[in-house]
């Protein structure tokens, strides 16, 4: 049985008619009355079946105020950057590896973060250290000659000394060589090959006819290369050779002598028309053509030394 509504209920019904018009509830309060008479406010049930969900307007607006969030997910102060965990970076690839394994994930790391301003350390030689090997007490250690350029300095190149200067002066020569020279060129031209046997000398002391050494009789190997059986054109050519000029090598040297003709210590590519008219009394056009690809004159040619011995007459290279 319904009993007249009182103040309280009536505020009640008036509450939850505003509460009805707000987005927050779609349900109305009314008053019942329990069975000991108290009156109680509840909820009206929907006419008709309707539905109970709430209505949420499309222009609600949402609440001033949201929960606390967890401290680990509170947002860092402005102005302050916040820890941020990075990832260690894979190590180097081998060559030849494809790299990780996509299906493998990273294992998240809890090293801390290094700090960027932190100065990095040098690397840690590989190299392995020179020993060096014990000096010796007097030993001197060598000296390193620095690469050219820059402020270095190169060192010289080494002086080549002049050709000997070429004389036609018989009588510049020294008494024993003057005389050795005479002898020889009248052996030569009596047109007799054996009267150059006493100038030859015997043993060590024996004049060199070919560079390669003689075995046998000196004489007969000069008729041997000489162009005729008696010998008379190696002497025609022993002639020519002592009646050009002369170059005097080695002055003051054990290897001191004097040699005939003066092409043997000269470049035949600076020869004047004059030497080369002397030259070829000697030699041929075509002979003179051979040594110059050779790039010496390797005909024959006399040596005598300071004291009056017949060293050579040979021919070659």
């Amino acid at each position: 049985m319904m009993r007249p509504l009182s103040v309280p209920a009536l505020a009640g019904i008036l509450l939850s008619g505003a509460l009805a018009s707000t987005p927050f509830s779609a349900f109305a309060l009314s008053e019942l009355t329990t069975d000991d008479g108290a009156a109680t406010a509840g909820p009206i049930a929907p006419p008709n079946g309707a539905a109970t969900e709430p209505v949420v307007s499309d222009d609600a607006s949402p609440p001033s105020e949201l929960p606390p969030l967890d401290d680990s997910q509170a947002p860092a102060p402005t102005g302050e950057p916040g820890p941020v965990e990075t990832a260690p970076l894979p190590p180097p690839s081998a060559p030849g590896d494809d790299g990780p394994d996509a299906s493998e994930a990273p294992t998240p790391s809890n090293d801390p973060v290094p700090d960027a301003s932190a100065p990095i350390p040098a690397p840690e030689a590989s190299e392995t250290p020179l020993i060096e090997a014990p000096v010796a007490e007097g030993q001197e250690l060598p000296v390193e000659t620095p690469p050219l350029g820059g402020d270095a300095v190169a060192e010289p190149a080494p002086e080549i000394a002049p050709p000997p200067p070429v004389s036609h002066d018989i009588s510049a020569l020294p008494e024993p060589v003057a005389r050795m020279r005479q002898l020889i060129l009248e052996a030569a031209r009596s047109g007799d090959v054996e009267r150059l046997r006493p100038l030859l000398g015997m043993g060590e002391g024996q004049t060199t006819l070919s560079l390669g050494g003689v075995d046998g009789d000196v004489i007969a190997f000069l008729k041997e290369v000489s162009g005729d059986e008696e010998g008379q054109e190696i002497l025609a050519i022993l002639s020519e050779v002592l009646e050009a000029g002369y170059v005097h090598f080695d002055e003051g040297e054990k290897t001191e002598l004097y040699v005939w003709p003066y092409f043997f210590g000269r470049s035949l590519e600076t020869l004047t028309p004059e030497q080369k008219v002397e030259l070829f009394r000697i030699v041929t056009a075509g002979d003179y053509a051979d040594m110059l690809q050779i790039g010496a004159y390797v005909f024959y040619r006399v040596g005598i030394t300071p004291d009056g011995e017949w060293a050579f007459f040979v021919a070659g290279d």
